[in-house]
């Protein structure tokens, strides 16, 4: 058997070889491409990855999160008990976690539960560590004294902690307030809403002060659902208690109540605040030389003294030291 007996018949010789060549570059380019374009096998292994990776954290996180719900639960049935989630320390709490940053409904009850519970736990140890380990050789008023000091810094570690968030967080809304200003002023100007131009704000002042942002971002939030903006704006002060986002909602009040131009508005308030803060600078340089004298009296004047007298002291003292002999 001959190549001429494969042929069909009515084929010539040459194209059959064409075909063939055809159907053999066809195969080759179809090879080829899945070759070069199957992915299946790494795609397989990275969502393998993937998948092992979110089973692996809800498998941290779960114990988390179920241990924080039971401690949850434990501390509303023990403020419940002692009638502590009424009234006006309710209040008070829940508007100095949200100016600190906290805006959970379980801030609040976690936060009276410590202040409950941090008396009792210090006071315990103090006076294990006091009367019954004994770590230290105390005289009795001593020891009674470092256990009623121990019960009032539980109590009052909360307060001090929320105090101090809450300082760190007003001085950052404070340095980054005429900032925004400047930017609410820009997109203003560009014609955009308020509910637009505060949204805006928040993108871009959000890795210069990620808690102006999130300020912004609510308030935005607010107007868009609130029956009153109003009510949103005077949100906005309630949670920052800053007299610079007073003066701010009540611009932004006053534009939409008798509608001046917002742009000016937020112009003059802007330029303002930019003239408090370099005021507030130039009090603090000015009250510099008088904060310094202190330190100087009694860090560098015996040192200088030293340096200058020091060595007529030691010439007096070798020289006294010759006529005794």
């Amino acid at each position: 058997m001959n190549l001429k007996q494969l042929i069909p018949f009515g084929v010539g010789l040459e194209e059959f070889i064409a075909l063939g060549a055809a159907v053999f570059v066809a195969i080759s380019i179809v090879v080829v491409w899945r070759g070069l374009l199957e992915k299946a096998p790494a795609q397989r292994r990275i969502k393998a990855i993937v998948e092992r990776r979110a089973t692996l954290r809800q498998a941290l996180v779960a114990p988390k999160r179920r241990g924080r719900a039971e401690t949850l639960n434990v501390a509303r049935r023990t403020l419940r008990y002692f009638r502590l989630m009424t009234g006006k320390p309710v209040e008070n709490a829940r508007s100095k976690l949200i100016r600190a940053g906290f805006r959970s409904r379980d801030a609040v009850t976690l936060f009276l539960f410590a202040k409950l519970c941090l008396p009792i736990v210090l006071g315990v140890m103090v006076v294990v560590m006091a009367y019954v380990v004994e770590l230290y050789d105390l005289a009795p008023r001593t020891r009674l004294f470092m256990s009623l000091g121990a019960i009032l810094l539980g109590f009052y570690l909360p307060d001090l902690l929320v105090k101090n968030l809450i300082d760190k967080r007003t001085h950052l809304l404070t340095r980054s307030m005429p900032d925004m200003l400047d930017l609410l002023v820009i997109c203003a100007e560009a014609g955009l809403a308020l509910d637009n131009a505060l949204v805006r704000v928040s993108k871009e002042i959000r890795l210069n002060c990620a808690e102006m942002a999130d300020e912004m971002e609510l308030t935005s939030a607010e107007l868009g659902f609130m029956s009153e903006r109003r009510i949103a704006l005077e949100n906005l002060y309630k949670r920052t208690a800053l007299p610079s986002m007073q003066a701010l909602a009540n611009t932004l009040i006053q534009s939409e109540r008798y509608g001046t131009p917002l742009a000016q508005s937020l112009r003059v308030l802007s330029r303002e605040l930019r003239d408090e803060r370099l005021m507030k600078a130039e009090e603090k340089a000015a009250r510099l030389p008088a904060t310094l004298t202190v330190p100087m009296m009694i860090f560098i004047m015996p040192t200088l003294f030293i340096v200058l007298i020091g060595p007529g002291i030691l010439r007096a003292i070798d020289g006294l030291g010759g006529l005794a002999k």
